[in-house]
């Protein structure tokens, strides 16, 4: 089978397209047949050799996809053949025809639901939803800014925050950025390349943020923590570089950043994240939003491309 492969870490030249072994599933384990695969940011810093995980190489990258069951293992009861199916991780990468999965790691992908969406849902979404849900413990009727609303990320949390019954407001780069944002549900989109969005937002919300979903801290964590209502909440999803902050503008506000990393999730709160996405795919509350579509050949234009300024909806592979 066709499968992308790592020898190297570096720059997105190292993404080659190989000719390897197709898989077997073992016990409690399924192969699913890749329709699609999501690109995320990760895969560009794991890639590098940079990110807090870093695989043994040679490796195939990649933890999103969607497809169809094309065999099951020993012990595997739950799958058969043929079913439709999204992925939570997998254990042999989603940049390939084919890709070996937990059984527990593998989740129904609705009729409704395409595989280029099932491909941008667990990164994007569960991201966002514990982000919002587990960590910063938004309620209903706070107001939160997502910074950088019109990526996969972005636009995922604008989606949840809408439904939660929150304030949503967003920042994106590009006019089509700002009106996918709108159209998502924000509230309010405001330009960042703009020096006085900041204070726009608090002419709307004079008190200050609730919540920030922020996917650039290196950038603008030391103006966040400004714009904070009293017990505000940072969460950060995205760095990539170091930051200076002022502590004073968390001291008199009370307020709290705290840091995110989806792997470090417990088999609980990933109980209830899939149960959530599952649930908003079948009421149509969620709904990725495909920006690009390379065929896998062209992977490492995919990583430049979710990497670019000017982030719209969520790029995927296809194998």
């Amino acid at each position: 089978m066709k499968a992308i492969r790592v020898h190297q870490f570096g720059g997105p030249e190292v993404l080659k397209l190989d000719e390897i072994d197709a898989p077997k599933p073992g016990k409690g384990e399924v192969v699913v047949r890749v329709r699609a695969a999501g690109v995320n940011p990760a895969d560009t810093y794991m890639r590098s050799g940079s990110y807090a995980v870093k695989p043994e190489l040679p490796y195939t990258p990649g933890s999103d996809a969607a497809g169809v069951i094309e065999s099951v293992g020993e012990g595997v009861t739950a799958w058969r053949p043929g079913d439709r199916v999204y992925t939570a991780r997998t254990r042999s990468g989603a940049y390939a025809e084919l890709a070996v999965c937990e059984a527990a790691r593998v989740h129904r992908l609705p009729e409704r639901t395409t595989f280029e969406q099932g491909a941008g849902l667990y990164v994007p979404y569960a991201t966002a939803l514990h982000a919002l849900h587990h960590v910063a413990r938004a309620r209903a009727g706070e107001t939160v800014l997502v910074h950088g609303a019109s990526g996969g990320v972005g636009v995922a949390s604008v989606q949840i925050a809408r439904a939660m019954g929150l304030r949503v407001f967003g920042t994106a780069g590009t006019p089509e950025g700002r009106e996918l944002a709108r159209r998502e549900g924000a509230h309010e989109v405001f330009d960042h390349h703009d020096p006085g969005y900041r204070e726009a937002m608090l002419r709307l919300e004079p008190r200050g943020l609730d919540v920030i979903v922020e996917m650039l801290a290196n950038v603008n964590l030391g103006q966040d923590l400004k714009l904070l209502a009293r017990h505000g909440r940072v969460v950060v999803v995205g760095s990539r570089g170091d930051v200076t902050i002022t502590p004073r503008d968390l001291m008199g506000r009370a307020a709290s950043v705290h840091g995110l990393l989806l792997w470090n999730t417990t088999d609980a709160e990933e109980h209830e994240l899939h149960a959530s996405i599952g649930a908003g795919l079948e009421n149509g509350t969620l709904r990725p939003v495909i920006g690009k579509e390379f065929p896998l050949a062209d992977a490492a234009r995919a990583h430049e491309a979710v990497m670019a300024p000017g982030a719209y909806g969520k790029i995927v592979l296809k194998p």
